[in-house]
């Protein structure tokens, strides 16, 4: 998956999705052997010539400047997040160009934060949705079927992604799979477009793509989200339907702190409740470890 190629089907794709209604060009009742815009009248909605929009779709041309890029994604109708990602999609499709990524790592402050939310169920998300850590309230709501010390062996971590779409406890957890599905979907595109190079990223593309039908039309739909903020109605094994918020704390190039909070009075606040007087119950008390220590 290289850079033009990214550029250059993420460009067919949403031209493809726009109808000629939807944005103004008349088609005179005609058949039309393609679905959506033709390249011509998308050229002509973005203000540059067809033949320079053809060579830019088909990786020919890889230095459209930021104007040109704005008048695509003006006739795309692209929202700010896909006007991002088409830059980045432009700027990796450049020789030479593209991110290393970092290693990445939980650290100090962020293992500080982890722990003072105590009451609120709080995981550390990598960029490809790696598990870096947990709090036992964010284990426990998330996957309390795996193993509390998974984040702590990098071999071992759980990837977010592959629970949602190869997962069943996972998938039966969102009564609105789907959505939390295309959320999973748009946050992995954004991030394939601004790591070009991360062959780990490739790599669990490549296998979810493989292994899930499901997450392979959604990937090739193209669609680029953003959730820093989204409520979803899970189904806990324990503790039954809860609404929760999931809100990101933190963005940007390093690790990511998402939570999950519910209304104050509400039954789904008294339902965390009950999960966090479980998992206390559950966990062995300092006599129970010092008699094992013996």
């Amino acid at each position: 998956m290289n850079g033009k190629t990214q550029l250059g089907d993420f460009l067919q794709t949403r031209r493809s999705q726009l109808r000629p209604d939807e944005v103004g060009v008349p088609t005179y009742g005609e058949r039309r052997r393609v679905p959506g815009l033709r390249r011509e009248e998308l050229a002509l909605l973005a203000g540059v010539s067809a033949s320079y929009y053809a060579r830019l779709e088909q990786g020919h041309s890889l230095n459209a400047s930021p104007e040109v890029l704005e008048g695509i994604a003006r006739a795309l109708r692209l929202d700010e997040s896909e006007r991002r990602h088409l830059h980045d999609l432009a700027r990796t499709a450049r020789p030479r160009s593209g991110r290393r990524p970092a290693t990445e790592r939980v650290t100090e402050p962020t293992a500080q934060l982890l722990d003072a939310l105590g009451d609120v169920p709080a995981i550390v998300i990598g960029r490809r949705s790696d598990v870096l850590a947990w709090n036992p309230l964010g284990h426990a709501l998330f996957a309390g079927h795996l193993d509390p010390g998974a984040p702590d062996v990098p071999a071992e971590r759980p990837n977010m992604a592959r629970l949602v779409f190869l997962d069943a406890h996972t998938r039966d957890l969102y009564a609105d799979w789907p959505g939390k599905a295309r959320a999973v979907v748009g946050n992995l595109r954004l991030v394939a477009g601004q790591y070009p190079q991360d062959t780990a990223l490739h790599t669990l593309l490549g296998e979810l793509s493989a292994r899930s039908e499901d997450f392979a039309s959604m990937w090739a739909d193209h669609r680029v989200t953003v959730c820093a903020v989204a409520t979803y109605e899970m189904l806990h094994p324990l503790i039954g339907s809860l609404t929760v918020m999931q809100q990101t704390l933190s963005q940007g190039p390093g690790p990511s702190v998402v939570v999950a909070t519910t209304a104050a009075g509400s039954p789904s606040r008294a339902a965390l409740g009950l999960l966090a007087q479980a998992i206390t119950r559950a966990a062995p008390s300092c006599s129970d470890s010092r008699l094992s220590a013996d």
